[in-house]
């Protein structure tokens, strides 16, 4: 029994164990600064008193509040210093005594130059982040601990994985490729350990997360919206000339992540479902079965697939709104850069969900016929022959 739990985990601990000196090293890289930051910091403090104040009579804030704060880290930790918060909405807090507020900082010898740059939210962040992984954890038991977990290791890999990879000049396709397979892997085995379901649903998660990309290079290669034709490309252009960063492929990187989530919700689902079908009636045929799949499917197509538009659609609402602001002609919205990259996520975000339907049930259907399989539910079966 030692045996065999020891053999069952030594494989993936030393996977781990090689993917964690993967990461480590692909880390190792020297940013080339892009502005110089040369005596200037972001410090905490709080708002001890109110100078002058910008409020008007009608609610709004004109100009600058002139305010004294006490510095709760920095060199100048413990001393009060007076600052300004602008009004903008960018940048500025509208400043309350007793509000914790993140402090620029510009030093240059004896003089110090200062603005609050924003309300210190990271608090307020942080509980909003425990709560939730709480809630996971109260209502999903210990499949939402480790859905938890591999929510972590999902957002580890873009930071520390996929952003090095970018930056690096690796293809940002295939860095999301990387990522979206092995965010995959780790995270439905986690919630479905060493399984035949687990293996149905990696599998057909990734099927559709390539379909989603498919379907985005047909759609920029009939349309000519490229990675090139995003809004920031100014900016990012200087990471182009810079750090040799493949700002043209970060469009349909970002495509692919995106439609992770999606996928593989309906492809554990499915395999899931079909693994229960089975467990109840073992003696059914592999036609039937596939059928079965099939229905299972074709109920979740419609719903997930309007996650995703309206995913992107949210994402766009405020140039929505202002494109019907402006009445602008039906012929300048639809051929606009901006309305044509919000279109192709989401129809190929969606195309990568209904695709994802057959080859999940094609591939869950060959897996839980296999000769020799136990007479249970596939979620238990190993994935060697029984």
């Amino acid at each position: 029994m030692k045996r065999t739990v020891w053999m069952r985990w030594l494989p993936p601990l030393v996977l781990l164990a090689l993917f964690s000196l993967f990461v480590f090293r692909l880390n190792q890289v020297d940013k080339v600064a892009l502005v110089s930051r040369e005596g200037q910091s972001f410090e905490k403090g709080v708002v001890t008193e109110i100078l002058q104040d910008n409020l008007q009579p009608d609610g709004t804030r004109v100009g600058e509040q002139t305010v004294r704060v006490r510095m709760t880290s920095g060199t100048l930790e413990g001393q009060e210093i007076e600052t300004t918060s602008s009004a903008g909405f960018l940048f500025g807090a509208p400043c309350t005594v007793g509000m914790r507020v993140v402090v620029m900082q510009s030093v240059a010898g004896d003089t110090v130059v200062s603005s609050v740059y924003s309300q210190d939210r990271g608090l307020q962040i942080l509980l909003f982040a425990a709560l939730y992984l709480l809630a996971l954890f109260l209502i999903g038991g210990l499949q939402g601990v480790k859905g938890a977990l591999g929510l972590v290791f999902t957002f580890g890999c873009v930071l520390f994985v996929y952003l090095p990879m970018v930056y690096r000049g690796w293809s940002p396709f295939w860095s999301a490729v990387l990522v979206c397979g092995v965010t995959t892997v780790v995270t439905l085995w986690l919630l479905g350990g060493p399984t035949r379901k687990t293996l149905a649903a990696t599998a057909g998660t990734v099927a559709g997360v390539v379909m989603a990309g498919v379907s985005a290079s047909l759609f920029s290669f009939a349309t000519g919206i490229t990675g090139w034709n995003v809004s920031d490309i100014e900016s990012l252009m200087t990471l182009w000339n810079t750090s040799g960063i493949q700002v043209g492929g970060l469009l349909f990187s970002g495509l692919l992540i995106s439609a992770l989530g999606a996928t593989m919700d309906v492809a554990m689902s499915i395999a899931s479902s079909m693994a229960e079908i089975l467990a109840q009636t073992p003696d059914l045929s592999r036609r039937d079965l596939f059928r079965a799949g099939m229905r299972v499917g074709r109920d979740m197509m419609g719903t997930d697939s309007n996650t995703l538009i309206l995913a992107f659609a949210g994402g766009s609402i405020s140039m929505l709104v202002l494109n019907y602001a402006y009445d602008l002609p039906w012929l300048q919205i639809i051929n606009s850069n901006n309305i044509g990259i919000a279109i192709m996520q989401g129809l190929s975000g969606s195309f990568g969900v209904v695709l994802c339907v057959p080859a999940t049930v094609a591939l869950s259907t060959l897996l839980y016929t296999l000769p020799g399989r136990a007479k249970e539910s596939a979620s238990k079966q190993p994935l060697g022959p029984t």
